[in-house]
């Protein structure tokens, strides 16, 4: 009986160590902060805050756990148990854009882009973490006959993959043949109004209720303005993704898919990409990659999970002539570095092994390696001094085109013969041994 007692006291204890929720907030205002996205000590997403700003479910074993918010410092959290984590705001406030002119339309815009995502199949998983340095153009309005891009165009990347099985695989490599990562359709927000609310008022917040959660929940602080948008809470919130209206409307299913927008300098009623300072995403889905790139087994499901982090590094109003030069810009590989913002936090230990890992690869000694395949080539025979002479001479008097084209006639003339007997229904003639 005792021994009973015991264990159901160990137990007891630990459901109240794993099971307590962990609240993330504002250290400023002391305001939860829903959505913040929450990391193992492997550097895998868990999942992220609910509205109350709860850290989701975590085992022991996940510890330490980081847990990230674009615009604040991030947090390592050692052990289960902490009853409210407090997060340092670090947003910096880009200079305002000024139009120079009525010519300075076209808006440009560079930005830093940081990715985690994984692919996971019932046996295998990849994991890629990837840098690069992205642009945007917008058109001033939509009747405008240069259309620009709202979808980051990379400029300059660096990809670092890991993949693992349930055969105990752990290999990594700087290239993958999947692509599955969501970071590349995901752009420049519309024009969005703010709510009624938040007009007048220095400092206010407002949350825009969906069918079940919330869809959109504001803050505003004098000139800075965030924004928490849940997509899959209700079809109005589809707006703030216009580039993938028709996945959510596909096959596709979406578990999560969660967005933070970031904006300073905001003086109106509505937030616009001159506002823009930084946004992140974290997207949970069934599906992606079987319809569009062919790569995985129809009998068996995949789930992708994408969070990335884009900082805003400079935007400026351009002329129609710069923004086509623009266009047509295509630097080479290593042509443009990557530029880290200093409020991009430092990475975790995980990733900087994975780094590591990857920048060890000896490329040299896997390509020689590889065996060459005979198919693509022929023994080269080595020819003695007549050979060779006689080899040029042949080529001087033209012998050997002669000798090719002869062969080649005939060849060709015994192919149409025999398709002449076969399309008469004559069995091909035996060939004269010896």
């Amino acid at each position: 009986m005792s021994r009973i007692l015991l264990l159901l006291s160990i137990l007891l204890s630990s459901l109240n160590i794993t099971g307590k929720n962990t609240v993330v907030a504002d250290a400023l205002s002391r305001m939860p902060l829903p959505n913040a996205s929450v990391f193992d000590r492997h550097g895998k997403t868990i999942g992220i805050c609910n509205p109350a700003g709860e850290i989701p479910y975590t085992r022991p074993t996940d510890y330490p756990v980081t847990i990230r918010h674009i615009g604040f410092t991030e947090k390592i959290l050692q052990k289960p148990g902490a009853d409210t984590i407090f997060m340092q705001e670090n947003t910096i406030q880009l200079p305002e854009v000024i139009v120079e002119s009525g010519r300075h339309k076209v808006m440009h815009m560079l930005a830093y882009v940081r990715e985690y995502s994984t692919l996971s199949t019932y046996t295998d998983t990849v994991s890629l973490f990837r840098e690069k340095m992205v642009d945007y153009m917008l058109p001033p309005d939509i009747t405008s006959r240069f259309k620009g891009w709202r979808k980051p165009r990379i400029l300059s990347a660096k990809s670092y993959y890991r993949f693992t099985d349930d055969e105990g695989l752990d290999s990594v490599s700087d290239r993958c043949g999947h692509h599955f990562s969501w970071t590349d359709w995901i752009g420049i927000m519309p024009e969005i109004p703010l709510p009624e609310k938040l007009h007048k008022p220095d400092i206010a917040a407002d949350t825009i209720h969906g069918r079940y959660t919330p869809a959109e929940i504001w803050m505003k602080k004098h000139s800075k303005v965030n924004v928490d948008i849940n997509v899959i809470a209700d079809k109005a919130a589809r707006k703030w993704v216009p580039a993938l209206s028709s996945f959510l409307m596909g096959d596709i299913d979406f578990e999560r898919f969660n967005i933070r927008a970031n904006y300073t300098n905001v003086a109106g009623t509505t937030v616009s990409p001159a506002d823009l300072s930084s946004y992140s995403f974290n997207i949970e889905s069934n599906g992606r990659g079987r319809g569009m790139f062919m790569f995985n087994r129809s009998d068996q499901p995949l789930y992708v999970t994408t969070y990335a982090e884009i900082y805003i590094i400079e935007k400026e109003y351009i002329t129609l002539q710069e923004a086509k030069k623009w266009e047509r810009f295509a630097p080479a590989p290593d042509e443009i570095g990557i530029y880290e913002p200093s409020e991009a936090p430092p990475l975790d230990s995980a990733i900087l092994t994975l780094i590591d890992r990857v920048n060890s690869i000896d490329r040299d000694d896997i390509r020689l390696a590889v065996a060459p395949d005979h198919r693509l080539g022929r023994e080269k025979i080595k020819l003695n001094a007549g050979q060779q002479i006689l080899k040029r001479l042949k080529g001087i008097f033209g012998i050997d085109y002669v000798n090719a084209k002869r062969k080649w006639k005939h060849q060709w003339n015994d192919f149409r013969r025999e398709r002449m007997r076969h399309n008469d229904g004559n069995p091909p003639e035996q060939q004269p041994e010896g």
